[in-house]
């Protein structure tokens, strides 16, 4: 699955004949210099932060348009996936400091369950997931137009989970890069697709439809020693925004999510000026 993957990462990506070595002010010895402490940063993640590499325990991610994603995640966000891809909206873009100008990275993404449950949409009993994730039984759910916006129907856990896609990871197009490329403009995911295709062979993210899921976002330094094998557990930093998780599903199920869609993404300008499907 993708989640093995990333401790090797490091070890695995090798950096361009020409690239340069990494500037002197994060250059250390054969120990990478003194243990990076955990300073303030926007968002992170990962175990053992403290023994990172210099060259990514200081990296810090802003999630962009952050305001549209937690108005979505009031709704419950769902991602449309198909058999050829389609695009995630509001796309997943993040604004990055603190990396090392000189040297090279890699970044790309990867997709976890949130649960190890099956969801439908409709009317029931049992338990009904509410807007960012929060689970109160359907049956007591109190009035909450404001993130309550489905009424009579909610999602509801359905049974065990399905069996796991094949996991991948998502390399943005223009990895590998040096810091300095990375921190001077928002980085963009705008190429990843999703799909419920589990023969897909375009590389496309592979996920199962009514499922939840939180993207995931790394940033791997692409270590240029020979013995790299050695550090690759520290060559890389995850960030997660819990705001960005959402149901996987082949049809919006939430009409208050179709609607939000169409009136900010602007390529649904013809479904704004009256098309009824969106």
């Amino acid at each position: 699955r993708a989640l093995g993957l990333l401790p090797h990462l490091g070890c695995r990506i090798r950096p361009p004949p020409t690239a340069s070595h990494p500037s002197a002010a994060f250059l250390g010895g054969p120990g990478e210099g003194p243990p990076c402490s955990t300073g303030p940063g926007w968002v992170g993640e990962g175990p053992g932060a403290s023994d990172k590499n210099r060259r990514v325990c200081h990296a810090t991610a802003r999630l962009e348009m952050g305001s549209l994603w937690e108005e979505f995640n009031r709704l419950g966000t769902e991602m449309i996936v198909t058999k050829a891809g389609r695009r995630m909206f509001p796309t997943f873009q993040v604004k990055l400091s603190g990396l090392d100008p000189l040297a090279d990275y890699v970044l790309l993404m990867d997709f976890v369950p949130l649960d190890d449950k099956r969801y439908r949409w409709g009317r029931g009993d049992g338990d009904a997931v509410v807007g960012g994730g929060a689970q109160v039984p359907a049956v007591l759910s109190p009035p909450m137009p404001h993130r309550y916006a489905f009424h009579s129907s909610s999602w509801l856990a359905a049974g065990r989970a399905d069996p796991a896609a094949p996991g991948r990871v998502h390399f943005h197009p223009d990895s590998p890069a040096k810091g300095a490329q990375w921190m001077r403009q928002i980085v963009s995911f705008d190429k990843l697709k999703l799909t419920n295709n589990l023969l897909d062979d375009n590389g496309h993210i592979i996920l199962n439809s009514m499922h939840r899921y939180q993207p995931r976002f790394h940033v791997v330094f692409v270590d240029p020693r020979r013995d790299s094998e050695r550090f690759a557990h520290q060559n890389f930093k995850s960030f997660s925004f819990p705001e960005t998780q959402f149901m996987a599903v082949t049809a919006y199920q939430n009409h208050r999510i179709t609607q939000l869609k169409i009136a900010s993404n602007p390529f649904a300008k013809g479904f704004r000026d009256g098309d009824p499907e969106p």
